[in-house]
């Protein structure tokens, strides 16, 4: 007997019904990401066919060197949300300052969604696997007045949802709204996600580590340290260098994805709100941990700035665990 096909859709419509206060709105707002995530996808598996591939030319906010392909994807999901009406603010890794976007026939958009609109996207080049990461707060102010800071600031505790689309061999979006992981593969012949991973899992533990290793000498001690005590357990270095590719295979295989701190980048490089923030809650929501290199919970630090940076050890609870101990350990020796 065939196996129902269960569309992004309604999986989502369906898990509004069972929340007496849903009004749809974060349901649409949902479904608008997974219309933008299937154009970008499109765009993306013909960049080498249009001219869109390689560099455009200028820094975006953070100071990273923006792809053209970046540019599309910002501008695709800023489009099709401000069509519907269902979200009041963006802040996007490619914008200096908060996007406000305008009522759609006097709705009151009650959501600000933060996103990496196309994470590792200097790999498009050499056609390696790149990704859109999203959360969605809901706002604290009047929602019939001027969106404010603090709305798009909040820490990673009050995330309602966050995302995540993979645009690698198939492409899949993996979603949670604080009631586990479920994950959505694009079948190109019906141009719908369609549900392939339900209740998502990651592993206790994994025989994957993932950090850029080329950095290793400007690491601190304990950080060196358990790098080697990785290497030492013969564990399998991957590092794709798209955030999205590296912690989606240790959803699913274990393991652990670390950003530390270097001389260059004392606070990390990895921004805080829209990177961060939704892969810890779509990992601990999966069972994992997110920590930062100094300890700190990830969805638990104040945000103060909407580029703000970040150090990240996030994956497999006993590997973050393991961490941790070496980051005690070697910090007190080190201090």
């Amino acid at each position: 007997m065939n196996k129902k096909i269960v569309t992004l859709d309604e999986f989502i419509i369906k898990s509004q019904k069972g929340h007496d206060d849903a009004t749809g709105s974060l349901s649409r707002l949902l479904r608008d990401i997974g219309i933008a995530s299937k154009i970008i996808n499109r765009e993306v598996n013909k960049a080498g066919l249009v001219n869109i591939l390689g560099v455009e030319g200028s820094e975006n906010s953070t100071g990273d060197m923006v792809q053209k392909l970046d540019i599309f994807a910002n501008e695709k999901i800023i489009e099709c949300l401000s069509m519907s009406g269902e979200c009041a603010a963006i802040v996007s890794e490619e914008n200096e300052d908060i996007i406000k976007l305008p009522s759609v026939n006097g709705k009151k958009a009650q959501y600000v969604l933060v996103m990496d609109p196309l994470d590792g996207s200097s790999n498009i080049d050499v056609n390696v696997s790149v990704g859109t990461i999203f959360g969605i707060y809901k706002r604290k102010s009047d929602a019939s007045g001027e969106i404010e800071l603090e709305d798009c600031i909040q820490t990673g505790l009050d995330l309602v949802a966050s995302g995540y689309v993979l645009y690698g061999t198939s492409t899949i979006l993996v979603y949670t709204t604080g009631s586990g992981v479920n994950g959505f593969t694009l079948d190109p012949s019906i141009g719908e996600f369609c549900l392939s991973h339900s209740d998502m899992k990651i592993p206790a533990a994994g025989n994957y580590y993932s950090v850029n290793q080329g950095y290793y000498l400007k690491f601190d001690l304990e950080m060196r340290r358990y790098i080697d005590h990785c290497s030492d357990l013969n564990l399998r270095l991957r590092y794709i260098g798209s955030m999205v590719s590296d912690i989606h295979r240790i959803l699913f295989q274990g393991g652990i994805f670390l950003y530390p701190n270097t001389r260059k980048y004392p606070h990390g490089k990895l921004r805080l709100l829209y990177e961060c923030n939704p892969m810890a809650m779509i990992v601990e929501q999966a069972g994992g941990k997110a920590i930062t290199c100094g300890l700190e919970r990830i969805l638990a630090i104040p945000v103060t700035n909407i580029h703000q940076k970040a150090t990240i050890a996030i994956g497999s609870p006993d590997m973050v665990d393991e961490m941790q101990k070496f980051v005690e350990r070697y910090s007190a020796v080190n201090a």
